[in-house]
């Protein structure tokens, strides 16, 4: 994990237990729902912040013999974790909440600790989501949209905590205005509304993220621009005359698998062949640091076989 990861996800672990202390308390004052289903919600971004620095370390475990290509893969079962968690413990909890609400509705007991505590979470919220947003940015390029970049990460943290953090602000606020109509309309349902809303909001965010990581732990490709500068720097190493096949696949945000069949020069001697398949190596390792697992492979265009 970078360290612009781990200082995002710090800062969002710091700011949501302070918010999901203060939704409880907020929460066995008032009888909130949306305060209830909030303090659940931050509960279960703490513990998911937890999850993804604990993925995090076991990435960094050396390769064994049961593992031969590393741990890297941790950081994504960890993350879908937490997809899970966000799913399961943050939306149908509120859900759940919101409905028995609507069935069986509760008057707001005090407006103004609820509203100050939901303000004093926006404002942490807040805090966790610039600190995520300002990393993110050193590692979006300009000319990519949020959601291509967000698409096509192979780094989990980031990604995860951004949306979380966003999904945590808008449900923040769908509280706040669930809390402040039901005390101006004299209807306690609309509180309920409030815990609804956010229980479609998570499970929404929940399934977005579930599905990216799900891709991640299949096995992702490299990316287009790594693909690109792979095929140059394997093309361009003198006694290489084409690349005939190229695999690659992501054995972690930071390590990439690289397979390729390649055509060399067909005068080389055996030592010189040995001396042009390193330097490729060379080359593509210096093009492209994360590719730690490389296999090329001498072969002939089956056009060319006699």
């Amino acid at each position: 994990m970078t360290e612009g990861s781990k200082k995002a996800v710090l800062a969002a672990l710091v700011a949501n237990f302070g918010i999901a202390v203060a939704k409880f308390v907020g929460f066995i004052i008032t009888r909130s729902a949306g305060l209830l289903a909030e303090s659940v919600h931050s509960l279960a971004d703490t513990s998911n912040q937890a999850l993804l620095l604990l993925g995090g370390k076991r990435a960094e475990r050396a390769a064994d013999r049961e593992h031969p290509f590393g741990y890297g893969r941790e950081r994504y079962f960890w993350s879908f974790v937490v997809a899970l968690i966000l799913f399961s413990m943050g939306g149908l909890f509120a859900l759940y909440e919101g409905i028995a609400k609507v069935r069986d509705p509760h008057e707001v007991e005090s407006l103004a600790v609820a509203v100050g505590i939901l303000v004093f979470a926006i404002a942490l919220e807040t805090f966790s989501l610039r600190t995520a947003y300002r990393e993110a940015r050193h590692h979006k390029p300009d000319d990519v949209s949020w959601a291509r970049w967000f698409r096509n990460a192979k780094s989990p943290e980031l990604p995860v905590v951004l949306l979380e953090d966003i999904g945590a602000e808008i449900g923040l606020f769908l509280a706040l205005g669930g809390v402040i109509a039901a005390e101006v309309t004299d209807e306690p349902r609309w509180d309920a509304v409030g815990s609804i809303s956010i229980g479609v909001l998570l499970i929404v965010i929940a399934i977005v993220l579930g599905i990216e990581m799900k891709g991640l732990l299949i096995g992702e490709s490299a990316s287009a621009g790594d693909v690109t500068s792979i095929e140059k720097s394997l093309t361009g190493t003198p006694g290489v005359m084409a690349l005939i096949h190229m695999r690659t696949q992501h054995l972690g945000p930071d390590e990439l698998l690289v397979a390729a069949k390649v055509q060399f020069d067909s005068s080389l001697s055996i030592a010189d062949l040995a001396t042009t398949i390193n330097e490729a190596e060379s080359r593509l390792r210096a093009e492209v640091p994360i590719a730690r697992v490389v296999y090329l492979e001498p072969d002939i265009r089956r056009s060319e076989v006699t």
